[in-house]
């Protein structure tokens, strides 16, 4: 996903995640490694399962990891904005 030239509204964004959440949940492919979803949860996986499970357990939120993936651009969907 390319920087959009206006930033999305809260509506825009709320859309963006949720469509990409529901692609998550339904087992489509993520844009971003389990790797860097490890590490970029580490501290909740530490406190859910310890310190030696974290290096195995994997986010398996689709929330999460799409809302990760927008904050990061690595969604491929955006929105047609309104010409005003």
């Amino acid at each position: 996903m390319v920087k959009p030239a206006k930033p999305h509204t809260r509506f825009e964004r709320a859309r963006i995640i949720g469509a990409r959440a529901l692609q998550i949940g339904m087992g489509a492919p993520l844009n971003v490694s389990e790797d860097l979803l490890r590490e970029a949860f580490k501290s909740e996986l530490i406190s859910l399962y310890g310190v030696e499970e974290a290096n195995l357990r994997f986010v398996l939120d689709p929330l999460k990891i799409a809302l990760y993936e927008y904050e990061n651009h690595l969604i491929p969907i955006d929105v047609d904005p309104h010409l005003s």
